[in-house]
């Protein structure tokens, strides 16, 4: 493991300890699929219920190294419950108030989006996550979680201003098969509290801080050198000249050489006209 990626989950680990006070009343727990496990915060998430029930437990995701939670709690993730059709948790609750739902899910299978799309309802007729598309919302192996607040008011269930008859005082919350492959879900839990009282996973990391870990290669010495060299050599064929050209001594008009022999004839002829009057 390199130094970043021990400090990222180092990171992870203190910002989840950070958030552990304030969390709500925990009235309901499960670990979809797996067995009992207590998470960072102390929540105590039960054994699957459906084992053996309804759906097909699995654990292909421990093959993988789950993003944005701790090592510790990589299990919540890690397993899960499908199934062919629908199905679904009944949720004892604790009279009226403010609650929050949970869901926690990751993609361990699929490998691009658009492949697993599907609905949570709660209490039968309110869909509450719409065309759920895991992959599509963080990728594969990262986890991500859904949160549900709603009130219960004389049995009665209020879910983002829509309202339904409660009974027994508890409440189903069901994964909706789609066309896209089957529902699923990693972990479930529920408090009884505000949005506010529920820890939250760290954000998801930047590209740029992905990009940053990765180095790029340092080229070698030689090559540097013969960089440097062909750098010189391309700015010594590409520099212009400074300054007027100068002329070619060769170039002058060839009438500038004979100059003294015309200048030799020109004295001897004289000399000549007047040994011939003697």
């Amino acid at each position: 493991m390199g130094c970043k990626t021990y400090y990222h989950s180092l990171l992870i680990l203190l910002v989840y300890l950070s958030r552990t006070n304030g969390l709500g009343e925990v009235i309901y727990a499960v670990n979809a699929g797996g067995d009992a496990h207590i998470d960072v915060y102390g929540v105590r998430y039960e054994k699957d219920p459906l084992t053996g029930k309804v759906g097909t437990a699995s654990d292909f995701g421990k093959q993988l190294v789950i993003g944005r939670v701790p090592p510790g709690d990589q299990v919540l993730y890690q397993t899960e419950r499908y199934h062919h059709s629908t199905f679904g948790y009944e949720i004892p609750l604790k009279g009226d108030g403010d609650y929050v739902l949970v869901l926690k899910f990751s993609e361990v299978y699929f490998n691009a989006p658009d492949q697993k799309v599907f609905d949570v309802a709660m209490n039968g007729d309110m869909t509450v996550v719409p065309a759920l598309d895991i992959f599509g919302r963080v990728g594969r192996g990262v986890a991500h979680d859904e949160y549900v607040p709603f009130t219960v008011a004389s049995n009665t269930l209020i879910v983002g201003g829509q309202e339904s008859p409660l009974r027994s005082n508890r409440v189903k919350v069901d994964f909706v098969k789609g066309y896209k492959d089957n529902p699923k879900v990693n972990a479930i839990f529920v408090i009884k509290g505000r949005l506010d009282d529920v820890p939250k996973l760290p954000p998801l990391p930047r590209e740029e801080d992905l990009d940053s870990d990765i180095e790029e290669p340092r080229p070698s010495a030689n090559l540097q050198n013969n960089n440097n060299q062909n750098n010189k050599q391309s700015q010594t064929t590409k520099r212009r000249p400074s300054g007027p050209r100068t002329p070619d001594p060769y170039a002058l008009d060839d009438t500038s050489s004979m100059l003294p022999v015309f200048v030799a004839i020109g004295a001897a002829i004289p000399i000549l006209f007047c040994l011939c009057k003697l």
